[in-house]
């Protein structure tokens, strides 16, 4: 017993990995800290009863009352919802097709057209911004369309944006797929078409509703794109704080920003319970 608690506490290598041990709680508490106490602070003083940010009056819910019968912020919140909602149907689509080629066939310059769909990922958000404005002027969109129509212009932008992170996701998910049951499934009969929806696209399930998560985060949340193609008639709501914020920061876009917030957890939370369900399916 002696020799053994010697040994131990001669050893370099176990106080070493202790040190190291609290090194990285270290660094994952003031990682944690960094990231959530401005929004911690931002969610708190949504409920603060006064003007001013730095000095806490009270509880109240005034200005989400506020927020609320704001009619311009609440048209702004719809037409992003609107634009995350077709950007994330269309991003999904084109992302799930876009990987599954990638995945399954080989053909001429199969690399460039990886990169090309990598292409927007890798790219400034703003350059990518001012590329999509001077393609809309140049092809001459019309700007005085009704509604939703009107949203036309940033939700092709948002689709160019969002797709190529759904499809690296899906793509990153059929890299599981057991190619085995596809060829059985081709030696039973079973056409190309039949094969991708009744076999692929079950195993997809995770990566598609990991890709619309994220494709309805970035629409939702864009700023610097739609800043671009937005026209007078089209705020969304990123564009309209940000107007908001110019002249102070009140507890109103605390308020805004706050049920925002809340959206993307709640959405988040739905993605997360729908893919634990289809993985306890799997498993059954």
């Amino acid at each position: 017993m002696a020799a053994f608690w010697n040994r131990k506490h001669r050893d370099p290598a176990g106080p070493l990995d202790y040190h190291r041990r609290i090194w990285l709680q270290l660094t994952v508490i003031a990682t944690l800290i960094f990231l959530y106490v401005p929004i911690t602070t931002l969610i708190v003083f949504s409920f603060n009863d006064s003007r001013r940010n730095i000095v806490w009056r009270g509880f109240t819910l005034k200005y989400y009352e506020k927020a609320f019968e704001n009619t311009e912020l609440m048209e702004a919140f719809g037409n992003s919802l609107t634009i995350a909602f077709v950007t994330t149907i269309v991003s999904v689509v084109l992302a799930a097709l876009a990987a599954y080629v990638l995945w399954r066939f080989r053909f001429p310059l199969k690399s460039a057209y990886e990169g090309a769909v990598a292409l927007p990922i890798v790219i400034p958000e703003i350059c990518m911004g001012v590329a999509m404005m001077a393609f809309f002027a140049r092809i001459g969109w019309p700007t005085d369309l009704p509604w939703p129509l009107n949203l036309s212009q940033i939700t092709i932008a948002h689709i160019a944006f969002s797709f190529p992170f759904a499809a690296i996701v899906i793509r990153a998910r059929l890299e599981s797929f057991n190619r085995e049951l596809a060829e059985s499934a081709r030696d039973l009969g079973a056409s190309e078409v039949r094969v991708f929806w009744d076999i692929v696209v079950p195993h997809m399930k995770p990566g598609l509703i990991a890709g619309a998560l994220l494709s309805f985060t970035l629409s939702l949340d864009d700023f610097v794109i739609t800043f671009f193609t937005s026209g007078p008639n089209t705020v969304t709501f990123p564009v309209k704080v940000y107007s908001m914020v110019r002249f102070s920061v009140t507890p109103e876009v605390n308020a805004a920003s706050t049920v925002l917030i809340g959206i993307t957890l709640i959405l988040t939370a739905m993605a997360l319970w729908l893919q634990n369900r289809n993985n306890m399916t799997q498993l059954k």
